[in-house]
Parts: structure tokens; sequence; C-alpha cells
């Protein structure tokens, strides 16, 4: 471990027989000399706890913002997305789990500090800079001193998370972001349990806190595996519950699952899954539901919920037609559509394009 990647960790203390207690998480890992917790990443070292990834990333590319994915964000601008290594979930589906799962540190080969981030975000002509291919909960110290970098050269931040993170952690780290994708993984404790080793109430819990304590843009999104949790009564279940608790206008996606990782040998998602999965939530009274990973324009469309007009019509994470104004009302009707728009000045596309950022000393 270098010294600039031993970083002091906030978020933990001393318990009563000497360990010390990670409480980032709900997973409170409880380490003693040298242990690390199950995310890997964060090591105690003598009488303190280390961020051993801060700095260090295993790439960066521009994205669509619709990549994240984010439908009510600043639809077509330019993301900057990057992640490290590790993860607190141990999903056996993970479509990143060569990053995620990494025991690699040495992958990590890319040095970046938060001002370099910024600056190549504004290099790049980059909106905003996404924290995603690993849950950036786990290096939150190095996310937050990045977004607060950002806001500093007029850059947001965008979230791809599962949402797993509690207490003083979560605050601190959602008051550094501005936009956040949670991944609502299923909506059975049976599922969060056998399949990503977690618990589905503390997911739960900060979505009602994120929608209702803090400004920060929330949408969704759930990777439908067949037989596992797409059954009607699952899905009607979680709509019922966003309605309820959020409210009809947290966008929700529905995306396929390809076989992956511990699930290699399980069928991929049809899309009349996906095609059927919003009908039921869009049934419920959810006024922004999204199909993703299929050729579907029909399920990428965000309509007005009061006369139907289509307003941002989506090939993939391409924009075919935009007919938002800048205040983000429907042009026919005037009903405000929720979420962050501005002026569009046209989309990025489908590019995925790897970049370098240049340190500096």
């Amino acid at each position: 471990m270098s010294a600039e990647t031993a970083y002091p960790a906030r978020y933990w203390r001393f318990i009563d027989d000497g360990r010390i207690e990670c409480d980032l998480c709900p997973r409170r890992c409880r380490l003693r000399d040298g242990q690390r917790a199950a995310c890997f990443v964060r090591q105690r070292v003598g009488d303190q706890m280390l961020l051993t990834t801060w700095g260090r990333s295993s790439g960066f590319c521009v994205d669509p913002i619709e990549k994240k994915p984010l439908n009510h964000f600043y639809p077509g601008s330019r993301v900057l997305s990057f992640g490290t290594a590790g993860c607190n979930l141990a999903c056996k589906f993970c479509q990143n789990w060569d990053i995620s799962k990494s025991r690699d540190m040495d992958r990590l080969m890319d040095a970046a500090r938060p001002a370099d981030i910024a600056a190549a975000a504004r290099r790049h002509q980059c909106d905003s800079v996404a924290f995603t291919y690993n849950d950036p909960v786990i290096f939150a110290e190095y996310a937050i001193d990045t977004a607060q970098a950002c806001r500093a050269a007029g850059i947001r931040t965008v979230a791809v998370t599962a949402g797993y993170i509690e207490g003083q952690g979560r605050a601190d780290f959602f008051s550094a972001i501005d936009a956040a994708n949670v991944d609502l993984k299923a909506f059975s404790e049976d599922f969060y349990f056998k399949l990503t080793g977690a618990h589905l109430a503390p997911v739960l819990d900060t979505l009602r806190w994120l929608v209702h304590e803090t400004d920060v843009w929330v949408e969704i999104t759930t990777l439908l595996i067949p037989g596992e949790n797409d059954s009607d009564a699952e899905i009607a279940a979680m709509s019922a519950w966003i309605m309820r608790e959020l409210g009809p206008d947290v966008p929700l996606h529905f995306t396929a699952f390809h076989p992956d990782f511990k699930l290699a040998a399980h069928p991929p998602t049809p899309p009349a899954t996906l095609t059927h999965a919003r009908e039921i939530a869009r049934a419920a009274g959810l006024h922004y539901v999204y199909t993703g990973n299929v050729r579907d324009r029909h399920g990428a469309t965000t309509c007005c919920p009061g006369c139907g007009a289509a307003l941002i019509v989506r090939e993939v994470y391409d924009i075919i037609d935009y007919r938002l104004g800048p205040a983000g009302a429907c042009p026919r009707c005037a009903r405000p559509i929720a979420g962050h728009f501005g002026h569009f000045s046209g989309a990025f596309g489908t590019r995925r394009i790897p970049v370098a950022i240049h340190p500096t000393r």
C-alpha cells in the first residue's frame, strides 16, 4: 500500500473487545489489525482504518448519461465515469464482477486525485462525473473528496449504487451527490440474502431517505433475472411500494440480465418480460417506467403523464427526438415533467470513449 493510497478512512469506531467496527454500511464489519472488511478496500492498520483505493481507478470513460441509467437528469449530456475495486455486496449475478470482485489492487492503474478528475471532466466537456462500475459507497471518502472538487469546478456528480449504506456515512456521501441511480435488486428478502449476501430493508430505508430527506435526484433500476425476481406478484408489490413510499414520479428502469459470473448458466431475460413488467408498474400508477439493456424504442421513451405525448424518444442510449423546453414541461399540455433538464444541445449518442487522466503535481 503506497502512501498515496493509505488514506485514513472515516466511519469507524473501537468496540469493547479491541476490534474496530466499520459503521459505513449495514454489514458492520469488525476487524483486528491487518484484516480487511467484506468490501476488501477498507482495512485496519494498527489503530486506524484505511481506504486502500483512494486516488486509484480501474479506468475512465466518457458515456451518455442515459447509460447510468438516468433518463431525467440532463438527457443527452456527457458523463465521465469511473470506479475502483471491491464491493460490499456479493451478487452472484454481478455484471461487472471483474471490477467489483477484484482482489488485485494492481489492476487499479489509473492514478487520479479529485482535482484531476474534475479537470478531466471539464476538458472532455462532461456535465457530470459518475461513480460507477463498482459501488461507490465503499470508497465514500474518495467519492466525497471528488464530488467537492467537481462542485468547485461546476461539475455535477452521480452515484450508481445499491444503496447499502447507513448512518453518518450515508448523510455525508449523498450530501455531495446530485443524482443517484439506486439498484433495487429485488423486492424479496430471500433474494437479497441468497443472491446478494445482503438485506432488503436497508436499501428501502435509503430510498425513502433519499427521496424525502435530500435534494438528490433519484432513479431506480431492477435487473430482472428469469425465475428469480420477475414474477408478476413481486413486480406488483415493488411497484406498489414505490408508488406508496416514494411517489409516482421516481423513474423505474427494468433491465435485462445476461448470463455472467456465478449465474453464467442462467437464461437471459426475454424482452417480453421487461415489457410486461413495465405494464405492471405503469398500472400501479408510476409515471415513468423504462426498459433497458434491450432495443426497445417504446420502452425507452419519456411520455407526458398528462396527455401521453412522446417527449424524449430514445433508441438504446441515443436520443432520436427531444421536445422538452429548458423548464422541462410538456409543450402540448404544459405539465411539468419530473427531473432536471435545462437546455438540450443534442445527444451524446451511444459512444463510450476511454480517456486518460493527467495527474498534476
